[in-house]
């Protein structure tokens, strides 16, 4: 059976992490696989969203350490390269990708794992749903883009409770902080993807990705760069048929029927 399963269903890429017995702690295979597909779905216009989920008990219960080299065979440089071809290019990949993506979390979401789902721009949480900065539980740095993640989607002095205590947080705690969008009985969880995944795949695909690009740069530009920004993508995005379509859907008062293009 794969790691990674993945399927395509009415223009939604299903991604999901398959090593139950493990929790789904990620492998390097397994990263360099959902890499793929967050590129793939970027290129292929029958692709028109995304949703990243696991099976079994956990969401992604982190890194797979085993196999490791230990702290003695490793020379100065190793930790950062690895970091870099790894756990940032992963999180990048999701951040990256120009289809919306839906983390779908059915379990424990822990270290590289928490920041896979909150590099989501949305994310549904089963009830059963924890989420877990585990990194000082064993004496380490955050990483995967956690540092940068966190304070921008809850400001710094939470980000910095959860990171210097490692407590687990609720689904329903999750939600309240603003890191979850809705919060589903385990039952619901596939349904609700599927129904928010499916919805988005009617939409005008060209816009959702300028604006998931803008949303994403606004908190590191300033204003002027920010408009500008805002501008360009507005000119951009004018050309495409949804555009098109959009305006004169509402000129002839009727509902707009989008292509992706």
């Amino acid at each position: 059976m794969a790691d990674v399963l993945h399927t395509v269903e009415n223009g939604v890429s299903w991604i999901t992490l398959n090593r139950p017995e493990a929790m789904n702690a990620v492998t390097w295979d397994q990263r360099e696989r959902i890499i793929a597909l967050l590129d793939e779905a970027s290129a292929d216009p029958d692709v028109r969203a995304v949703v990243v989920t696991a099976t079994g008990r956990g969401f992604c219960a982190g890194a797979d350490l085993r196999g490791a080299p230990s702290l003695g065979d490793r020379v100065p440089g190793d930790v950062a390269r690895t970091i870099r071809r790894g756990a940032q290019r992963f999180v990048g990949a999701v951040l990256d990708c120009e289809k919306p993506v839906i983390a779908a979390v059915n379990g424990t979401a822990a270290g590289i794992g928490a920041h896979l789902a909150f590099a989501c721009d949305l994310v549904l949480a089963s009830e059963s749903a924890r989420f877990i900065e585990v990194f000082v539980r064993r004496g380490l740095v955050p990483d995967g883009g956690g540092a940068y993640l966190l304070p921008r989607l809850i400001g710094p002095q939470r980000a910095k409770e959860l990171m210097f205590f490692g407590d687990a947080l609720r689904a329903a705690e999750a939600r309240e902080l603003g890191l979850v969008n809705r919060v589903v009985p385990p039952e619901e969880l596939e349904k609700t993807a599927r129904e928010w995944a499916e919805r988005l795949a009617q939409g005008p695909t060209r816009a959702l990705a300028l604006t998931k690009q803008l949303v994403n740069a606004s908190l590191d530009t300033d204003r002027a760069t920010a408009f500008a920004a805002e501008a360009a993508a507005q000119e951009i995005n004018m050309t495409t048929r949804d555009a098109r379509e959009g305006v004169a859907s509402f000129v002839e008062r009727r509902e707009a029927r989008y292509e992706g293009r």
